[in-house]
């Protein structure tokens, strides 16, 4: 029997509900910020990833699924999505058509990652980038459209952590200090925290061995170090937060993952997903445009990963299971009728009614236990002596009651 590849997992129909539920309330929260969907293809040119997520990166270094095609490019299943909406940006001249743009997606993305509860290899996030402007109101924006999204799934066990990563200049003036701080510490890190010393010396910050955390708990503070520009913005940033009572921490330690970051970053946690806690995180990436091949653009955006929400949905009980159902269910008493049953169904699904028929020439028995399975709101009784004057028994499943209708009535009815 061949099986889904490892790290990978079908979404079944009864888990489908939950998340077109999930997607609904994305798509909400979205439209009343105003932002417009955008889709990008699976796969791009690997060099974009490589040069907008940062090499020295975990993710481009070792997670990305990269070959080459018959024409020997080399082509990545994309791992983000931030790096393929602003080469979208670019190559279709967004900015010039608009001055700013709001823009969100939906989408599955790949990394060839150690598959465990919370993390696969093929997962789907939802975020936005918003493009064309630096204020950190946006920023907030930012943060208040996933807080509504979380909160509009039912979960109530989140923390907000944000922090500032400044501009290049303030950063490469604490890099220095970081580094003077390792000197002495530096046999103390793991393999990999050294390795990072030397290709990006930030990247620590995120590493979960003891012995980094331990050493890194005592470190010089890059908000300690921030330029006047950067500590404005992230004081206005925590204003506009308090004055909002959004719940936050400033966590000094928060770096996230990619390169491309400048000034502001955020995560929201939740403490019922286990070791996988972050459930979406963002920033500021100023410069990633530029980085790319655009006109000098400031951008803002953040991603979520959906399996690891809807994990945490199921944790902490947060919303209603979303059950299936349908308006009519048809009965059929006489096999003879079932043409004229399915034609009677598609009249009904004509006007845009759910109907159902068995096609499996159950039992009226079995076809009521399937009536049931499937919540029809009403179970149409076809066939017998009603049948014959054009009539059909009507019985309401949640009151019980049933009356003789005419199959001309049912569509009004029911609607």
């Amino acid at each position: 029997m061949i099986k889904a590849i490892k790290g990978t997992k079908d979404i079944l129909p009864d888990s489908i509900r939950n998340w077109k539920y999930f997607e609904d309330v994305i798509t909400s929260v979205f439209k009343i910020y105003n932002y417009e969907e955008i889709r990008t293809p699976i796969f791009e040119e690997t060099s974009l990833f490589a040069r907008g997520i940062g090499e020295a990166t975990d993710i481009v270094g070792k997670e990305m699924y990269t070959f080459e095609d018959r024409s020997k490019t080399s082509v990545t299943l994309k791992p983000e999505m931030t790096a393929s909406v602003v080469r979208a940006f670019i190559e279709h001249y967004l900015g010039k058509r608009q001055p700013f743009n709001k823009l969100y997606y939906i989408s599955p993305m790949f990394r060839q990652e150690r598959p465990q509860a919370g993390r696969l290899r093929e997962f789907h996030q939802f975020g936005a980038e918003a493009l064309g402007s630096g204020s950190p109101l946006l920023d907030v924006e930012m943060i208040n459209i996933a807080y509504d999204i979380l909160k509009g799934m039912g979960l109530k066990d989140l923390t907000i952590k944000i922090n500032s990563l400044g501009t290049p200049d303030s950063r490469k003036n604490y890099t220095k200090v970081l580094k003077d701080f390792l000197k002495d510490k530096e046999n103390l890190l793991s393999t990999e925290s050294k390795d990072r010393i030397k290709k990006n010396i930030l990247r620590i910050f995120d590493s979960k061995h003891k012995n980094d955390i331990k050493v890194m708990k005592n470190a010089p503070k890059l908000l300690d170090y921030l330029d006047s520009e950067s500590l404005e913005d992230f004081e206005q940033v925590k204003s506009i937060l308090k004055s909002l009572k959004i719940p936050f921490e400033v966590d000094a330690s928060l770096v996230r993952g990619l390169d491309y970051y400048t000034k502001l970053t955020f995560e929201i946690i939740s403490g019922k997903v286990g070791s996988q806690s972050a459930l979406c995180g963002g920033g500021r990436y100023d410069l990633l445009v530029e980085q790319l091949g655009g006109e000098p653009t400031p951008g803002t955006g953040f991603a979520a990963g959906m399996e690891r929400i809807l994990m945490a949905c199921e944790n902490e009980k947060s919303f209603e299971i979303q059950q299936s159902s349908i308006k009519l269910y048809i009965v059929c008493l006489d096999k003879n009728l079932n043409a004229n049953a399915f034609s009677f169904a598609q009249t009904l699904r004509s006007n845009n009614i759910s109907a159902e028929i068995d096609y499996l020439n159950r039992s009226v028995k079995a076809q009521m236990r399937d009536a049931n399975k499937l919540n029809a709101e009403y179970v149409l009784f076809f066939g017998g002596e009603e049948y014959k004057a054009n009539n059909a028994q009507l019985k309401n499943m949640a009151s019980g009651e049933q009356e003789i209708i005419s199959l001309d009535n049912v569509l009004n009815k029911i609607k």
